[in-house]
């Protein structure tokens, strides 16, 4: 079985209640926090408004708009360039996690 940060449970992360305790400072660790984030709390081939990306984020952690810039930078979520729409990425790391604004 090999070992990839994005495969190392998250679970310990969370509270009882299903709230995150904290944002992981190191990378490895907070990258496979947002995939985890990613794929349970946004559906693919689905587009949200930025107010529905923040109460989903929301629920998990008051600083919602950390965990959105970091799902952002990060790949897991793109959005258009006025920010108004986002959608989750099927593979991470494209880069400035822009997708093309339609016309």
């Amino acid at each position: 079985m090999t070992s990839h940060p994005a495969a190392r449970p998250v679970a310990d992360l969370f509270a009882a209640d299903g709230r995150l305790k904290a944002i992981p400072r190191k990378p490895a660790r907070r990258e496979a926090l947002l995939a985890h984030l990613a794929a349970t709390l946004f559906e693919a081939d689905r587009t949200y408004s930025e107010p529905q990306v923040n109460d989903a984020l929301r629920a998990v952690h008051d600083d919602f708009p950390a965990l959105r810039r970091y799902l952002v930078t990060g790949g897991f979520l793109s959005r258009t360039r006025d920010g108004a729409d986002y959608r989750r990425q099927q593979q991470p790391g494209s880069p400035g996690g822009a997708i093309p604004a339609v016309a």
